[in-house]
């Protein structure tokens, strides 16, 4: 009797964790690692002593985990995303005509019920 085993993931539908790292801040930290290799291989092209190069991204690199992580524990998984977009939205909207309320009023978008609600 031939019997096979499978295993269920449970983890279907959760978001990626890394290190306790959690989504989107897996890629910010690879395009930061990235940046920093390439800020290195500028800098010793230039000229400039390894030991100098070495202490700048070592500093730059320390910095940048610190930050991501602490953006990783702050917002979680989508916080950062919520709060760029809260910024974004206006906190008052001024119409000085009644214009765009008419015109508004006349498209079949809205009717005067739902305005008025």
């Amino acid at each position: 009797m031939n019997t096979s085993v499978y295993h269920i993931n449970k983890g279907i539908n959760k978001s990626i964790e890394f290190q306790g790292l959690k989504a989107q801040y897996i890629w910010y930290l690879a395009g930061g690692i990235i940046l920093l290799m390439l800020l290195f291989s500028i800098l010793y092209i230039i000229g400039v002593n390894s030991y100098i190069c070495l202490v700048i991204i070592l500093s730059a690199g320390i910095s940048l985990v610190l930050k991501i992580y602490s953006w990783s524990n702050k917002y979680g998984e989508y916080g950062m995303m919520k709060a760029i977009a809260k910024r974004k939205v206006p906190a008052v909207l001024k119409s000085y005509s009644r214009k765009d309320f008419i015109d508004m009023l006349s498209t079949k978008s809205f009717t005067k019920t739902e305005i008025t609600c």
